[in-house]
């Protein structure tokens, strides 16, 4: 029996110490926030391909701060925070509803797919910014 406990015992330190690791890693490697004032251009595609755009700089360190910034500008969001971050279901006033059509709003960082949420995607000089109304095929 006691050897069955001190080979659980290693198993659990042994998980502890990998989860450790990987919140290292991330926390080193992750997406970081860049300080200090900041170009940017941010394009809107609508449902019917119409495109607004807005451009300035800012001292903005993720992408909705920016957006709460736009604000000023006549840009306007809705939206939801989950344990997954900021889910956009509206922007300057179109809704996107995934459930009824399979809309969402696709968020674009320098022309690529992006791969965070508004709430975490940092902001560095010079990005070009995308919300485009997609549907799912």
């Amino acid at each position: 029996m006691e050897q069955k406990t001190k080979k659980l015992i290693a198993g659990v330190v042994a998980l502890v110490v990998v989860a450790l690791l990987v919140v290292a890693v991330y926390l080193k490697f992750g997406p970081q926030a860049e300080a200090g004032t900041k170009a940017y251009e941010v394009t809107v595609t609508n449902s019917a391909g119409e495109v607004t755009t807005y451009d300035g700089k800012t001292d903005a360190e993720y992408l909705s701060e920016l957006m709460d910034e736009l604000k000023a500008d006549g840009f306007t969001y809705e939206g939801s925070t989950s344990e997954y971050g900021l889910f956009i279901s509206a922007i300057n006033g179109e809704s996107a509803v995934y459930e009824t059509d399979g809309a969402y709003w696709a968020i674009y960082v320098n022309g690529e797919y992006g791969q965070y949420g508004a709430d975490q995607q940092p902001v560095s000089d010079g990005d070009i910014f995308g919300f485009v109304y997609e549907k799912a095929e």
